[in-house]
């Protein structure tokens, strides 16, 4: 029995994350995978990969940094889950509100789904009302009824609670304007990410490859961020940024720093802690203490009570990361690494006259690549042919995530192997995709059916 039939035969879809699944990878991608270190990882009968999937994007400073994994071990020493709140919990909670001032408290989780429905319930809570605005091009914010309700995969989940739900448009004030016209003194908060791979600033024209600063550009920042946190101000709502892919990668305070802006609340995970797993709820002393025990006489708020949300070893892990961060200024090695692969890529493409059907874009930082057929649309096909190709040349590339342990020598590896998956790329593009594509193409996570 292979590797895929025994997780399938225990684990529903095989894997604790979708996008782990088989449907996500090309049928010669490792079906399992043993350990990591550094930028790489190994499947179980030794074979080495090029890493740029980093545990779905929660490694950023690399698989089993030494220093990071000492201090987790050391946590682990101390007796990992103590009995009442642990000094290592406070100075985790300390250490966390220092990084951004304009958050007077934290709550720290274990996926990025605790704090994100947490943000919403405090909303609902702070303002008296059900309806929850969110962006439509960000991918994922919970396993929660609220989002997954949007979704075509919302099997399972009643229809009174999707109808409280509204999308909006990224860069698109109006569409936003539009829920709070159709739904007023209704909507109790608005979530999105800061950016994906558009720049919420009109005049950031190099921000793909530099990092933005709106405080240097004369936007009078009034990017749309700032649109947003106008309107919800002016009608009442929670303004909640989710960081949970753009923290701890754009800068180690966020892309809320980048783009001058400060939420109501604010959710964390993915790459604080460098794998371990934790997330973080921060926000304002005034919507956040609606989960606390001191007022007395008010009315409680159940917000989050989690057994392991204060376990040690990942807290102590987010403390080591923070103090490896500012010692070695993780994230501009990550922009200038980022800038390089996409320079590099896109001009690999070019040379073998193809950049129309594949090309590199997004923030340096946080590259994006985008697989064309011969009509020039998006295609699933040439996205698993590509990462076919990577693979048979040593690198996993389900998306680009990066971290500090990409140097040099991964560079050039990953344009060696991008030269070789690129030729026949553009074999594939003048003639039968199918004569190259061995197995089933990779799905959209967010199908109706399988």
């Amino acid at each position: 029995m292979s590797y895929s039939e025994r997780l399938h035969k225990v684990i529903p879809g095989g894997a604790h994350t979708y996008s782990r699944g088989d449907d996500q990878y090309p049928s010669n991608a490792p079906q399992i995978l043993e350990r990591g270190k550094g930028a790489y990882v190994w499947d179980a009968d030794g074979n080495k990969f090029l890493d740029y999937g980093l545990g779905l994007r929660s490694i950023t400073v690399g698989y089993d940094n030494e220093e990071i994994s000492d201090a987790a071990i050391a946590e682990i020493k101390k007796g990992i889950n103590l009995t009442r709140a642990s000094l290592t919990e406070l100075k985790a909670a300390e250490l966390m509100i220092s990084l951004f001032p304009w958050a007077d408290m934290v709550k720290f989780g274990k996926n990025g789904s605790t704090v994100t429905t947490a943000a919403i319930k405090l909303a609902r809570a702070y303002t008296g009302r059900k309806h929850v605005a969110l962006c439509a091009e960000h991918p994922f914010f919970t396993y929660d009824d609220w989002f997954i309700g949007t979704t075509p995969m919302d099997k399972g989940i009643p229809g009174e609670s999707k109808s409280f739900s509204h999308k909006f448009n990224y860069n698109n004030i109006e569409s936003l304007e539009k829920i709070f016209a159709e739904h007023p003194n209704e909507i109790s908060c608005v979530i999105l990410e800061p950016t994906t791979f558009h720049s919420p600033c009109a005049n950031d024209k190099d921000g793909f490859l530099n990092k933005p600063h709106c405080t240097n550009c004369n936007c009078g920042q009034k990017n749309f961020l700032h649109q947003v946190k106008d309107l919800c101000k002016k009608n009442g709502a929670v303004f909640i940024l989710d960081e949970m892919i753009t923290g701890f990668r754009f800068d180690l305070q966020g892309a809320m720093k980048l783009f001058d802006i400060e939420p109501d609340l604010a959710t964390f995970g993915k790459g604080m802690a460098n794998g371990f797993p934790l997330s973080a709820l921060i926000g304002k002393k005034e919507i956040m203490n609606l989960g606390g025990i001191l007022e007395e006489g008010a009315e409680r708020l159940f917000l989050i009570s989690t057994t392991h949300g204060s376990e040690m070893s990942s807290l102590g892990a987010f403390i080591k990361t923070v103090e490896v961060y500012q010692k070695e200024n993780v994230t501009q090695h990550i922009w200038d690494y980022g800038k390089k692969l996409i320079e590099g890529m896109n001009e690999i493409a070019a040379r073998l006259g193809i950049s129309e059907y594949f090309e590199v874009g997004g923030y340096a930082c946080s590259p994006v690549y985008f697989t064309r057929d011969k009509d020039k649309n998006i295609s699933l096909d040439f996205r698993t042919l590509f990462s076919q190709e990577m693979i048979k040349n040593g690198v996993l590339i389900p998306w680009v995530a990066l971290s500090y342990a990409h140097k040099e020598e991964e560079l050039v590896h990953t344009l060696h192997a991008t030269l070789k998956a690129l030729e026949v790329y553009k074999k594939a593009l003048n003639g039968n995709i199918g004569d190259y594509l061995v197995g089933k193409s990779i799905k959209p996570v967010f199908r109706k059916y399988n």
